[in-house]
């Protein structure tokens, strides 16, 4: 059996109680390099084989979990936050269908998650945003043309920007392209939810200047949008005058 198990944010005590026990028991750990926290790893009991990905081929994985299978051993693939979002599972998946090899998913905390609460913000606030844009910019993976940064920035809702760090200037030039304003609130989070967790706030004109003065390069997540801001509505649903199911409406 495979377990792909989402490793959560970055700090160990976020995994979920479902992959620290998973962790636990098996027998094989692939684990995503640099990228998954390696305090997670105490979790393997001691004759627990564990290897690290981050210089491994797609082949060589999947050879070591047939080669796990075959032993009957018990694999973990341990994948940053969750598996779902940029975690390049479903290849892995295809290839143990084609050997009738069985897995299941455990899900994670995702970094956008951590994100959040480094930020101590919420992505969706009454009339400033009901909707979470998760992508990345073209690099050697690319981006289908339909989802440029400029097509995605024209709604004006928060934006979350994987993997781009490196290509700051670009990005603040299309997303100002794509309709946000240069003084848009936007916020660089350095490995959220690690010990050496970094918050960076700026707008979507000073990305690139405020990460090189910060020295950031990689590992760290662009969030944009008046969410950062601080003009809100407050939510109908604690309301006195909003009448719910569990609660009836108060006159005033």
């Amino acid at each position: 059996m495979v377990h792909f198990v989402g490793a959560g944010s970055g700090a160990a005590d976020l995994i979920t109680l479902r992959g620290k026990s998973l962790l636990e028991k098996a027998d094989v750990i692939i684990y995503a390099g640099s990228l998954v926290n390696p305090e997670l790893l105490d979790y393997a009991h001691p004759d627990c084989k564990i290897y690290n990905s981050a210089a491994m081929t797609l082949d060589e994985v999947i050879d070591v979990m047939k080669s796990a299978e075959e032993n009957s051993r018990v694999t973990v693939r341990l994948h940053t936050g969750d598996p779902c979002v940029y975690g390049a599972i479903r290849e892995q998946m295809d290839r143990l269908d084609e050997l009738d090899i069985e897995y299941d998913v455990c899900p994670g905390v995702s970094s956008f998650c951590g994100a959040a609460s480094a930020l101590k913000a919420e992505y969706t606030l009454p009339d400033v945003s009901q909707t979470v844009i998760l992508t990345r910019m073209a690099g050697r993976t690319s981006v289908p043309e339909k989802e440029s940064i400029e097509s995605l920035a024209a709604h004006n809702a928060t934006m979350v920007i994987f993997l781009s760090t490196g290509m700051l200037e670009e990005l603040s030039q299309r997303l100002i392209s794509g309709g946000y304003s240069p003084d848009t609130p936007a916020a660089i989070v350095y490995k959220a939810t690690w010990s050496d967790e970094k918050v960076c706030r700026c707008t979507v004109g000073t990305l690139a200047r405020t990460a090189a003065e910060n020295d950031i390069r990689k590992t760290a997540l662009i969030t944009v949008g008046n969410f950062l801001g601080d003009v809100r509505s407050l939510s109908k649903l604690y309301s006195p005058d909003f009448e719910t199911e569990f609660r009836k409406a108060k006159e005033r």
